[in-house]
């Protein structure tokens, strides 16, 4: 399975809860902050609901 890299680039300042809570599931909590997952459709999903606040690269 792919690793995806996923890096906070917008702040939850102002954000709805929903968003907020995805982005601490995500274990994302400060701006330029990277994390790594398993490429699976969970991750994809929580992914495209803050989609406009992460920037996301694949790692082989």
């Amino acid at each position: 399975m792919a690793t995806l890299s996923i890096t906070q680039t917008r702040s939850t300042i102002g954000r709805t809860s929903d968003q907020k809570r995805t982005m601490k599931a995500l274990g994302l909590r400060r701006l330029h902050q990277t994390v790594q997952h398993q490429d699976s459709p969970q991750i994809r999903g929580m992914i495209n609901q803050v989609k406009h606040l992460v920037r996301i690269s694949e790692d082989a």
